[in-house]
């Protein structure tokens, strides 16, 4: 048995193939864990817990909520796209939302849980846009709009932040190397795993003389894959056919 680690899976009724994927990958691989941590992005976006109702949300929450009555906790961690997830959706779903970031012990190991955007320190702009969604009264005003006016506006960010991308460079959205060191360092060297970045990769970090483990979890927009650790390692894997 293994503790299981997935993000970005940007969950949403247009992406069938994603979804069917994740569904068996909670009825197969996730129900043999000993736990199950889901680093952000799960959904495409979150607008509020009172959209639970809506039958795609609906299908996702009982499948979380199978896989927890199975006797696998699960866990989630906000992302950049569904950090309005909250309370009901935790009740509804067994899960237990998690702060970022978060240490935990994994086999004796210290680990140090990220959803990973806090990371990229080189873009400034998407940097100044996080501080103020994440404030309070950010939140509070978006959640006063009526449901549909709600996913209308975060539907405009979504695109806007879409064409914002493609003119930046591949180097500003990736992870800020100093930023890592940086946060290696006031966490006590650990194993750092995150998202975000959908570039799928172990890296292996120097700092102060210490041999820090870095990886990097894949998106799901194509096949996808999870990270599975035991007591002997982390190793990257292919989602099971089907």
């Amino acid at each position: 048995m293994s503790t299981l680690f997935i993000s970005d899976l940007h969950l949403c009724s247009g992406r069938p193939r994603s979804n069917r994927g994740f569904f068996r990958f909670l009825e197969q691989e996730a129900s043999r864990a000993h736990a199950l941590y889901i680093l952000g992005d799960l959904f495409e976006y979150w607008v509020g817990d009172d959209d639970i109702d809506d039958p795609f949300n609906t299908s996702v929450i009982a499948a979380l909520a199978r896989l927890v009555a199975g006797g696998v906790p699960a866990f989630l961690m906000h992302g950049n796209r569904d950090f309005l997830i909250g309370d009901a959706f935790a009740r509804a779903s067994g899960v237990t939302i998690l702060p970022d970031p978060s240490q935990i012990d994994l086999y004796g190991r210290t680990a140090l849980l990220m959803h990973g955007d806090t990371l990229c320190t080189l873009d400034l702009e998407y940097q100044a846009f996080r501080r103020e969604a994440r404030s309070q009264s950010w939140k509070d005003n978006l959640l006063r709009q009526p449901l549909t006016e709600r996913k209308a506006a975060v539907e405009a960010l979504r695109r806007k932040s879409e064409q914002e991308k493609r003119g930046k460079s591949t180097e500003i959205m990736d992870v800020a190397p100093a930023e890592v060191e940086s946060t290696l360092r006031r966490y006590g060297y650990p194993l750092l795993i995150h998202g975000h970045t959908h570039r799928p990769a172990r890296h292996v970090h120097t700092v102060d003389g210490h041999h820090c483990e870095r990886w990097v979890l894949a998106d799901w927009y194509q096949d996808g894959s999870y990270l599975a650790c035991d007591a002997s390692g982390c190793r990257a894997l292919q989602l099971s056919p089907g």
